[in-house]
């Protein structure tokens, strides 16, 4: 339990890079996955076994393909451009730090029950932080050496506000899960309290990636529960014969309001527009042209490189749409699949959609519909934005794989949920 709880806060955790350890050159979060991979290697070397599942198969997998990608692309930078080793480093201690953690969580014994364990810590020791930020926000609390916002963006102890984001947009969904499967129903309270207060947290952010990822999550896990609800009994009661007639005649009366609703065109641009971080101005268009530029040169440095990449770190100069922001080089593509395609080429690419494809698999698999819609988050989060480097990102799809398999858990959850 001790060690779950300390995987728990390594993963809470790690958005905190406001908080460095003193005298030591990472976070909090870093310093306890560091800890606690040492104490699972020590359980091993102790004489603990290890259970080689099809999860620590697949992440295993992975995380061999990656490295044989990355450093084929080493290679091919140090051959034919500028490596900077400050980037080349911390990506490599990352990927190391993150390939140690899933593989060991994985082939834990009983990794299901451990990793569920964990992820009920993580929800509450993200919550419980969220009310301690929302306190210096506020000015409740004071804590020196924390600014909790970044302009008018409440960023906590993350250094911008698009970390916190990430870190919500995945706790929503862990915490949803967590909250169909239970049978506690105090356990399902909590876990609905932290749902509304991370989300009340992320809007805070005013990151426009986290709204639609809000929006397009909580669509699809309605449609995810209402196919499941209609197909969990062959008697055709009332209820769900209204439910069949309400989806039936959908169609028909959306096409019959479409007249209504383009008279109202202006207002619903302006309400969305409403909803931005800058309600569509002057901050969406440079934010916009920055991703537009950056895309295109990394498909073009990509494709330079032969499609096997470059090594690990950014490889993009300062764009000049950036002038204003004085960030310094070299850059991030600010998208997942294009900044592995430069560090690792065609290759890194095709290994990361096929472990995401096997989440989502796994999690369809177990019928979780609140993972599902886990991994459609981390999906969209990964179009405009680089989380790879993030332990969030990875316990996520660890705990996907791990509650896909069929474990005596598994069978007891789906239990639970027909019940």
């Amino acid at each position: 339990m001790i060690r779950d709880a300390l995987l728990a806060l390594g993963v809470a955790m790690s958005y905190a890079t406001q908080l460095g350890v003193p005298g030591l050159p990472l976070g909090y979060g870093e310093l306890f996955i560091a800890i606690w991979i040492m104490l699972a290697i020590g359980r091993i070397l102790a004489g603990g076994r290890l259970q080689i599942t099809p999860a620590f198969v697949q992440l295993a997998s992975f995380w061999l393909l990656l490295s044989l990608a990355l450093g084929i692309g080493t290679i091919v930078g140090y051959l034919t451009t500028v490596l900077y080793l400050t980037g080349l480093m911390h990506d490599v201690m990352a990927y190391v730090l993150l390939a140690s953690f899933t593989c060991l969580a994985a082939a834990e014994p009983d990794a299901d029950r451990h990793l569920r364990r964990s992820a009920w810590c993580v929800v509450a020791f993200a919550n419980g932080a969220f009310v301690i930020q929302l306190g210096l926000a506020y000015g409740a609390i004071h804590q020196s050496g924390v600014d909790p916002w970044f302009w008018d963006r409440f960023r906590g102890w993350s250094e911008n506000p698009n970390q916190l984001a990430l870190y919500c947009a995945l706790f929503g969904p862990l915490a949803l899960h967590l909250a169909t499967t239970t049978r506690n129903p105090w356990a399902r309270l909590l876990a609905f309290s932290c749902l509304l207060l991370t989300f009340y947290v992320g809007r805070l952010t005013k990151s426009d990636t986290y709204l639609y990822t809000s929006i397009l999550s909580c669509l699809i896990f309605i449609g995810l529960r209402l196919r499941a609800w209609i197909a969990a009994s062959g008697r055709a009661s009332m209820p769900r014969m209204a439910a069949i007639l309400l989806l039936a005649g959908s169609l028909p009366l959306a096409l019959a309001m479409t007249p209504y609703a383009l008279t109202e065109e202006t207002s619903v641009a302006n309400f969305a527009k409403n909803l931005t971080k800058d309600e569509g101005g002057e901050g969406t268009i440079e934010t916009f042209e920055l991703r537009l530029y950056l895309w295109q040169e990394a498909v073009e440095k990509g494709l330079k490189s032969g499609s096997l990449g470059l090594g690990p770190g950014p490889h993009l100069e300062r764009p000049p749409v950036a002038d204003r922001q004085f960030l310094q080089r070299p850059f991030e593509a600010h998208n997942t699949v294009l900044d592995l395609y430069l560090q690792g080429g065609l290759l890194a690419v095709i290994a990361l959609v096929w472990i995401g494809g096997a989440a989502m698999c796994f999690a369809w698999r177990g019928g979780f519909d609140a993972l599902l819609v886990l991994g459609v988050s981390t999906i969209i989060f990964s179009m405009p934005h680089l989380i790879i480097r993030h332990p969030i990102v990875w316990f996520s799809l660890a705990f996907c794989l791990v509650a896909g398999n069929p474990t005596a858990l598994r069978r007891q959850l789906a239990e639970s949920r027909v019940s």
